[in-house]
C-alpha cells in the first residue's frame, strides 16, 4: 500500500540544485523534496510520499486527512487488542 501523509512546510531552500524544504507532522520534522510543488510556500500543507511533496492541500483538507489516518490507526489498534492512543495513560 502506498500512503501520502499531509505535512506543514516550515522552511524552503535549495540543496544540490533542488528545491527542498522541511515539513512537520505530529511534531516530527523531515527534509522533503519540493520539486513537484514549486509554487509551495512556507505554511502550506503538502502530501508527502517517500520524501517528495506531491500536491498542495489547504489546512482543512490536511486536517481531514490527518483525522482519517488517526481513526484508521485507532481501529487497527483496537482490532489488535491494544487500547486506542486517546485512552492510554500518560
Amino acid at each position: 500500500m502506498c500512503l501520502g501523509i499531509p505535512a506543514k512546510v516550515t522552511d524552503i531552500y535549495h540543496k544540490d540544485g533542488l528545491l527542498m524544504g522541511r515539513a512537520e507532522v505530529g511534531g516530527i520534522f523531515k527534509e522533503i523534496c519540493l520539486e513537484y510543488t514549486p509554487e509551495v510556500k512556507v505554511g502550506n500543507y503538502v502530501v508527502v510520499h517517500v520524501g517528495f511533496a506531491i500536491s498542495i492541500l489547504n489546512e482543512a483538507e490536511a486536517a481531514e486527512m490527518l483525522d482519517t489516518l488517526r481513526e484508521f490507526a485507532e481501529s487497527l489498534s483496537e482490532e489488535n487488542g491494544a487500547a486506542p492512543e486517546s485512552q492510554r495513560g500518560t
